[in-house]
């Protein structure tokens, strides 16, 4: 009989000792393939791991993976890519039967319908899906999900003026300036403010440890980074008024657990302030365009925004500036 996973419901027959399990979004679909199963001679059954493995059962076990070792918003970007797929590929065909052509098809319709970045994004994830089979599930090292790339159509991430900023944590209430704050003087990521604990912020030392899963493990790597005086301060007197034995620096004070994205306060706080929206990302890169206008070496920056490559901290810094001194200097040489 079907039983459900998750949403989905995993039909399963036995015969000789040897089980086949095929993943379904619906118990009537399980119990028809099953029924349909039981009519076929068990000799005729594939035997083999790979061919008896599903796409269903491959996008299943990659999903368990992923939860494991990504963030959630990785995993949740993963598992709606999959339930697109599989409007487009039988998930109960064998998984080794996957071909070059379905994922040319599929990705061609996300870029159509979505954007080229959005496909090519789909394509990564299920490039990195079928490698994991290759390694744990004996799928063919010919991973037919690298097809050829799509052309990229991507509007340059607006990175607000710093007047601009400051415009908006003066709209803002005393628990999320200091958040704004945070953000501005550290560098910092979304995810790694709103998982921030006091255990991880040291007034005495003026320290904060920030914690990110940018690994290709999936493990965590934890940096230490000085807290400016302004923002010890600002830390200090966001400490006094915090509830007593909360965890978290800047929880969700309606449930006292973790935010997961809050957009909606950069959009009340623009909107507010009434300056162009930019979203928390965004102060990031504010943070890399001050420190390189006051001159601060690149590798000073890369390790203050924990880049593990410098090529990485220079597309924040975009380098126009260079860019436009060397093109004066050449406009001089030609008068």
């Amino acid at each position: 009989m079907p039983y459900p996973r998750g949403q989905k419901w995993v039909g399963q027959v036995r015969a000789k000792g040897q089980r086949i399990e095929r993943i379904f979004w619906t118990k009537a679909e399980a119990k028809d393939w099953e029924s349909r199963q039981k009519r076929i001679p068990a000799e005729d059954w594939r035997k083999t791991t790979g061919t008896a493995f599903s796409l269903g059962d491959w996008m299943e076990e990659y999903l368990d993976f992923s939860g494991s070792r990504h963030t959630p918003k990785t995993y949740e970007e993963k598992k709606a890519l999959f339930k697109r797929l599989t409007l487009a590929v039988d998930p109960t065909a064998p998984a080794v039967s996957l071909h070059p052509r379905q994922i040319l098809e599929y990705l061609t319709a996300q870029a159509q319908a979505r954007s080229g970045y959005a496909a090519n994004k789909d394509r990564k994830n299920l490039v990195a899906a079928w490698n994991w089979g290759t390694r744990y599930r004996e799928f063919s090292p010919a991973n037919p999900c690298k097809v050829d790339r799509f052309p990229e159509d991507r509007a340059p991430r607006y990175i607000p003026p710093e007047k601009d900023f400051w415009k908006v944590y003066r709209a803002a209430g005393q628990a999320d300036q200091a958040m704004l704050l945070a953000y501005l003087h550290l560098g910092a990521r979304r995810s790694e403010l709103f998982r921030l604990t006091w255990d991880d912020v040291d007034l005495r030392a003026r320290t904060a440890r920030l914690a990110t899963r940018k690994r290709k493990d999936g493990s965590w790597a934890y940096d230490t980074l000085p807290l400016t005086d302004r923002l010890a301060t600002a830390l200090q007197r966001h400490k006094r008024r915090a509830r007593k034995g909360q965890p978290l620096v800047f929880p969700d004070p309606q449930t006292g657990e973790g935010y997961r994205y809050r957009i909606h306060l950069m959009h009340r706080l623009c909107e507010r302030a009434k300056v162009r929206f930019f979203g928390f990302h965004a102060i990031r890169h504010l943070t890399a365009s001050i420190l390189a206008s006051q001159g601060i070496p690149a590798i000073q920056i890369q390790r203050i925004l924990r880049h593990r490559t410098l090529v990485t901290t220079e597309r924040y810094l975009h380098g126009l500036d260079d860019l436009r001194k060397s093109m004066e200097a050449f406009s001089k040489r030609r008068r």
